[in-house]
């Protein structure tokens, strides 16, 4: 594992890093996940060429530390991202992002200009949503009961009724994954969709044929997007569908060179 400081007080994110040829790829996991569990098998798969790999833990998730007095926002996980770059030397990167990964994605691909050569990211969320305790994602489940209760209550039920969660949910702080939920819900702005509509580099959506709703797929197709859908999958199309998920995303970051 590498690592480097994030939050000016010594707490340090890691991440793994895989030899290979440039360009590096970096990829960045969802809520309540962790880099190795999501994106271990994918980054070591043939069909993505050998290339250099880093499988980051966010801050709050996995092997990285989890401050209590950290914001575990969009816009300062992606900063965590940028920092992991800068401190590694790389640029024109293919950034791969999943669900709140995919968000992050695409503001670290927004903020600095020259890092993402290509950006590819699956079943993220785009748009702002109200917190809600019958709301179709997790997040506005989470979000709506309150940071107190989810930390006190919430966190520990959610890996009772989420079994095949729980493995990456109890090596998360429940602050990060309320915070990040938090911060996800009240999207930025521009939005992350009018971010991922207007950046230059060549990218693709990936979604599930039973995951989240997607939305919008005629305004994705206009600016320059490529549409990839994984059958049989839900949410979790690398799990659910590994072998169509890595064509799909071999596809992706062959397709189009780089820029």
């Amino acid at each position: 594992m590498h690592e480097v400081e994030f939050d000016g007080h010594g707490s340090v994110v890691r991440w793994a890093e895989i030899p290979g040829r440039s360009p590096a790829r970096v990829f960045v996991h969802g809520l309540g996940s962790s880099g190795t569990w999501v994106y271990g098998d994918v980054a070591l798969d043939p069909r993505l060429g050998g290339h250099r790999s880093l499988v980051v833990d966010l801050p709050g998730y996995g092997h990285s530390d989890r401050p209590v007095d950290w914001s575990y926002s969009l816009e300062d996980h992606a900063g965590v991202i940028a920092a992991i770059c800068a401190a590694r030397g790389l640029a024109g990167i293919d950034l791969v992002g999943h669900s709140l990964g995919g968000d992050i994605s695409i503001i670290v691909t927004a903020r600095n200009p020259g890092l993402v050569g290509r950006l590819v990211i699956s079943e993220a969320n785009l748009d702002p949503l109200p917190a809600s305790p019958h709301g179709d994602r997790e997040s506005q489940r989470i979000v709506a009961q309150g940071e107190g209760a989810f930390v006190a209550h919430g966190y520990a039920a959610l890996q009772g009724a989420a079994p095949r969660w729980a493995p990456t949910l109890r090596l998360a702080s429940p602050t990060a994954i309320f915070r990040s939920a938090r911060s996800l819900l009240a999207g930025t702005t521009p939005t992350t969709r009018e971010l991922f509509y207007a950046a230059p580099m060549p990218r693709t959506f990936l979604h599930g044929d039973r995951g989240e709703p997607l939305l919008d797929v005629e305004g994705l197709l206009a600016s320059g997007v490529r549409v990839g859908t994984i059958p049989n999958a839900g949410h979790m199309v690398m799990e659910d569908a590994p072998e169509a998920y890595a064509d799909a995303l071999a596809k992706a970051l062959v397709a189009v060179p780089a820029a």
